[in-house]
């Protein structure tokens, strides 16, 4: 467990979408979050009180989330030099970056000297199993998108909470940093060796016996030439017997290549259940979720009423209308199914 309250780094971003981790804490676990740190030209916000290491430490934080994300999850110079700012003041520090702090001869001399913690997140578990595809006991539904960063963090999260109001049991499962941060657990699946993501996927979400929903944390896209290795293993460990996807309407782009067009969404989400039907091969989709925080209201309802038009499927944004027309036709298509 990663001791709170937090501080959220900031750092000096470039877009949104670079501070993506620390946004997601503070939007989901806003109890545990006391302040942001910006450097003096970052221009974005969380909504928090922005401090500086000290006055974070003097008003109770204890651990400093390096929650940015950039090109191969690399630490700066100038990160560099804040995270030994943070020990010094008598903060512990958390990374979801690929470059782990433990390996940095600075951080940990300076961890040391404090008598404090490094956490680094994207270390996978050791003794991850190979994956076996073999039938196991239980629900689980796993989010696709389009892209990656078009919101099956969020989404998997909505339908947690959504499921859990009606009194279902229903638990989230991490496959990425931000996610672990918020749930505590979970398996960074981008860390994962190849040949372990799909045990791993497997290792996250077990066989139960309670009637309940594993709800399993989509990575990347089976269409993006950078990640699409990762999804794929996601979705044959998964054994997903639902899938919601994803995607942001109006990108671009895929994520970091310009020039590459996303997907349509019917051909995203055949591929994607014919993938998934090499180790659930009745799995269903059961609703799109739509990241439609570019659009106006009216702009945002009329895109998800084409959307079910085209898929014959419930659409909704996550954020700004929920996900109980979504929830609605899992329960139906599986209630259904059990009763017959």
């Amino acid at each position: 467990m990663i001791p709170h309250p937090y501080l959220l780094y900031l750092g000096e971003p470039k877009d949104e979408l670079s501070v993506k981790t620390s946004r997601g804490v503070a939007e989901w676990r806003p109890e545990l979050c006391i302040g942001e740190y910006r450097g003096p030209a970052c221009t974005l916000t969380l909504g928090l009180p922005h401090l500086d290491f000290a006055e974070a430490a003097a008003r109770g934080a204890r651990t400093l989330i390096l929650g940015v994300a950039n090109a191969g999850g690399l630490l700066g110079a100038q990160t560099v030099a804040d995270v030994v700012a943070a020990l010094q003041a008598g903060l512990n520090v958390a990374s979801g970056l690929h470059e782990r702090l433990a390996a940095h001869p600075q951080i940990r001399a300076a961890a040391e000297a404090a008598n404090l913690q490094l956490f680094d997140v994207r270390e996978p578990p050791p003794h991850l199993p190979i994956g076996n595809g073999r039938p196991r006991p239980g629900r689980r539904l796993l989010t696709v998108g389009t892209d990656c960063s078009v919101g099956k963090m969020y989404t998997t999260l909505a339908l947690e909470r959504e499921l859990r109001a009606r009194g279902l049991k229903a638990d989230f499962r991490a496959t990425g940093q931000t996610g672990i941060f918020i749930a505590q657990s979970g398996v960074p699946i981008d860390a994962v060796v190849a040949d372990f993501i799909a045990g791993a996927a497997e290792w996250i979400s077990p066989a139960r016996d309670d009637d309940g929903w594993d709800l399993i944390e989509g990575q990347g896209s089976l269409f993006h030439p950078s990640f699409a290795g990762v999804s794929h293993g996601l979705l044959h460990g998964a054994q997903p017997d639902a899938l919601v996807l994803c995607h942001e309407p109006g990108r671009a782009h895929m994520r970091g290549l310009p020039g590459r067009s996303l997907p349509d969404l019917r051909t995203c989400l055949e591929r994607n259940l014919e993938a998934a039907r090499l180790t659930s091969p009745h799995v269903i989709a059961v609703g799109v979720a739509l990241n439609t925080s570019r659009l106006a209201s009216d702009e945002a309802q009329r895109t998800c009423r084409e959307t079910e038009d085209l898929l014959g499927l419930p659409c909704q944004d996550p954020i700004a209308m929920g996900v109980g027309r979504i929830a609605d036709r899992l329960q139906q298509c599986f209630v259904s199914s059990e009763a017959a």
